[in-house]
């Protein structure tokens, strides 16, 4: 996990410690979709001066409608550039590639997070928050995601076997945010039980014969509208596990770690109950 708050200077690292805040920044630059969703959570809306051009796709972004009326980038360099920012936060691979042409400029610069897990997202929202400017909006944030989480109520997984089967096959597996849901509802994957790795294939057949509970899916395939969805609706598969039992999940709830983690985990679990009810 890497939580470390560094700001990058160009032309040298500098470590942000206890004593020595950071100025607020007005002109901020997000290259990346998941500091997105958390600059628009926490930053004033005059201080954003781009999100990524995902921001405003509703099925990739929980925050598709705020960021409609926010400026946007397609992160090239002279684009970013000519925002004139003065807080930069991305990947460090992508920072580097677009800004080693400003070497000198003192742009500071973040490295957003990996986020596969709760206390990943919180550590995300302290250190983006700090970087705004707004570190009493990020406590308030991390409070209403745990209050939100625990008005979910008692797991009612009960220790069964769920997919979180994609388009074209691919199995979701342990150590990612899907794995957290899955165990936060009380159910266990189906990619652990296999030894699959995060990402991987699993034919219909194999799915199949694993038997389990559930199949959670992405509510965007609930439709074969392209070939790669076309499998989600195979009739092997209908028949193996009924319609109750397909759980679907937008995919902007959990394609980032974010705010909107604590909706995904309560949709989730309503739907395991409601299949349950249906089974009685």
């Amino acid at each position: 996990m890497r939580i470390a708050h560094v700001l990058i200077a160009v032309g040298g690292l500098v470590s942000i410690g206890a004593g020595a805040p950071a100025p607020v920044p007005q002109r901020i630059v997000s290259l990346n979709m998941c500091a997105d969703q958390l600059l628009v959570a926490l930053a004033d809306p005059g201080q954003i001066a781009g999100l990524t051009e995902w921001a405003r796709d509703p099925e990739l972004s929980a925050v598709a409608a705020q960021a409609r009326s926010l400026p946007f980038t397609r992160h090239s360099a002279e684009e970013v550039m000519a925002l004139h920012p003065d807080l930069v936060i991305g990947a460090p691979f992508r920072i580097k590639a677009i800004l080693s042409p400003a070497k000198g400029r003192g742009i500071r610069m973040v490295e957003f997070p990996q986020t596969e897990q709760v206390g990943e997202i919180e550590a995300a929202i302290r250190i983006i928050a700090d970087a705004v400017g707004h570190p009493q909006r990020g406590a308030r944030l991390i409070a209403q995601m745990r209050r939100d989480l625990a008005a979910i109520g008692p797991p009612p997984g009960r220790g069964r076997v769920a997919a979180y089967y994609q388009r074209q096959g691919y199995l979701t597996g342990t150590g990612t945010l899907v794995d957290d849901m899955m165990r936060r509802v009380g159910l266990v994957n189906l990619a652990g039980r296999l030894g699959r790795p995060a990402l991987s294939r699993l034919s219909l057949e194999e799915l199949v014969l694993a038997k389990p509970a559930f199949v959670i899916m992405d509510s965007g395939t609930g439709v074969a509208a392209d070939r790669g969805s076309a499998a989600l609706h195979h009739p092997l598969l209908n028949a193996a596990i009924p319609a109750g039992r397909r759980l679907h999940i937008p995919e902007a709830l959990i394609v980032c770690g974010g705010p909107a983690y604590p909706r995904a985990v309560a949709l989730l679990a309503r739907q395991v109950r409601a299949a349950d009810q249906l089974a009685r």
